[in-house]
C-alpha cells in the first residue's frame, strides 16, 4: 500500500514483522472476539488480527487509507471500516451484547484524551492494547513515589489494571518517530478495588492535588478539603500528591465536599 504518512494525523506506520508478531501474541485474538482497531493505517496489524479472529471493526480518520485497507484485508476476514474520529466515536454502538477488545497504534498527539474518552466507555470494553509513546506508558503504569507518577497514573489505575508489556524502538516505524514507543495493556476492573462514589469529585481531587506538585496536600487542596479532613483519612496533610496511592485518593474524594 503506497501512502505518504501525514503529520497532521500523527501517522507513523508500523512495519517491523517481529514487533507485529509480538503485538498479536500479546493481544491473543480468538474467533468470536469483538475486536476494534483504532487507526489501522496501512493494515500491518489489521491483517494479522483478522487471520486470528476472522472479523474486526476498524476506525480510521484518513479517508485515503480506507479503500486500500479494505482491498488489502479482504482475503483475511470480515473487516468493517468506520470513517470517523476515534475521539468522538461512540464505541458502545459496536458492542452488541458483548464486550469490546480495543487495539491501536495511537497518535502521540491525541493519546491522553483518547484514553480518557475510552475510559468513559469502559462498561463495554473487556481490554485495551495500545502502542504509545514510552514516556506516556511509563506514566500510566507508574507506582507512587516516583517522578512518573501523576494524574494520568491515578486516573487510569483507579479504573483499570495497567500493564507495560514491552518497548518498541523508532526503527520499527515509517517514518521513524523521534521517540521510543511501548505496548501497554489496560484491563477495566469488573469490580473496583477502591469504589469511587462520585467520578467528577474524584477527578477534581486528583487534578487539583497534582496541579502544583511541589505543594503539600494542605496547600494544594485547601479550596476543596480542610487539613483536618485529610488527616481524618489517615493521610498526612504535609505530604505531596505523588506519595499517595490510588486508595488514598479515593478516600479523599469520597469525603463529602
Amino acid at each position: 500500500m503506497s501512502h505518504q504518512p501525514r503529520k497532521r494525523f500523527g501517522q507513523n506506520f508500523l512495519q517491523d514483522p517481529g514487533i507485529i508478531n509480538q503485538i498479536v501474541v500479546a493481544v491473543a485474538p480468538r474467533p468470536g472476539d469483538r475486536l476494534v482497531e483504532i487507526g489501522p493505517g496501512q493494515g500491518a496489524i489489521t491483517k494479522e488480527l483478522l487471520k486470528a479472529a476472522g472479523s474486526l471493526q476498524a476506525i480510521e480518520l484518513d479517508r485515503d487509507l480506507i479503500g486500500p485497507l479494505a482491498s488489502l484485508c479482504a482475503p483475511f476476514g470480515d473487516l468493517s471500516i468506520h470513517s470517523a474520529d476515534a475521539l468522538r466515536f461512540d464505541f458502545s454502538t459496536l458492542a452488541g451484547d458483548g464486550k469490546l477488545r480495543v487495539v491501536g497504534n495511537l497518535p502521540y498527539n491525541i493519546s491522553t484524551p483518547l484514553l480518557f474518552h475510552l475510559l468513559e466507555q469502559k462498561a463495554v470494553i473487556a481490554d485495551m492494547h495500545f502502542m504509545l509513546q514510552r514516556e506516556v506508558v511509563e506514566r500510566m503504569a507508574a507506582d507512587p513515589g516516583g517522578k512518573d507518577y501523576g494524574r494520568l497514573s491515578v486516573m487510569l489505575q483507579a479504573w483499570c489494571r495497567v500493564t507495560h508489556l514491552f518497548d518498541i524502538g523508532p526503527g520499527a516505524f515509517n517514518p521513524p518517530p523521534k521517540v521510543h514507543s511501548a505496548f501497554v495493556r489496560l484491563t477495566p476492573y469488573l469490580e473496583q478495588p477502591h469504589p469511587i462514589q462520585d467520578r467528577g469529585r474524584f477527578a477534581q481531587v486528583v487534578t487539583t492535588a497534582f496541579g502544583q506538585r511541589r505543594k503539600t496536600l494542605r496547600n494544594a487542596l485547601k479550596l476543596i478539603l480542610r487539613a483536618e479532613q485529610i488527616a481524618a483519612c489517615g493521610i498526612d496533610p504535609g505530604a505531596r500528591a505523588e506519595t499517595l496511592s490510588v486508595a488514598d485518593f479515593v478516600r479523599l474524594a469520597n469525603l463529602a465536599p
